[in-house]
């Protein structure tokens, strides 16, 4: 499955991008009081998120771990963006699922409580697992 391993980190980069997105268009929209339309994008980037954990598993089972090729400041820039990213990843799926059972049981005070910590480190997680992705596949560091 060579092929697979090789498209797979582009996949998880769209998967952090689209959760991205959707997580910023449920902000816009409970700031607009649309509460469906808030649940839908807000379940959609949980759904996301999970598959992109799906496929990131997938992909280092099948490749294992990839080196960073830069040097010097780009090294560091890169690890610093990686150490935070993955401390704070860990963090997300606990988070996501309480914040979202806290919307499905209507405890709205302790759900907005919640999310107003879910919501940051969500989207920095996927915005990160991005810039990670570009670093390391797209970017020429020689």
């Amino acid at each position: 499955m060579p092929e697979l391993s090789r498209v797979l980190p582009a996949v998880n980069a769209s998967l952090n991008a689209l959760a991205a997105v959707l997580l910023v268009t449920g902000f816009l929209f409970i700031r607009r009081k649309n509460i469906p339309a808030h649940r839908a994008c807000m379940t959609a980037a949980f759904t996301v998120s999970a598959l992109f954990l799906v496929t990131y598993l997938t992909h280092h089972a099948l490749h294992g771990s990839t080196r960073f090729p830069g040097t010097g400041p780009a090294k560091t820039l890169y690890f610093a963006i990686l150490i935070s990213h993955t401390m704070l990843a860990v963090t997300i799926p606990p988070l996501a699922i309480r914040t979202l059972y806290l919307a499905r049981r209507d405890r709205i005070l302790e759900h907005r409580r919640l999310a107003r910590w879910t919501f940051p480190l969500w989207l920095y997680v996927s915005v990160t697992g991005v810039v990670v992705y570009w670093m390391l596949y797209q970017m020429k560091w020689n």
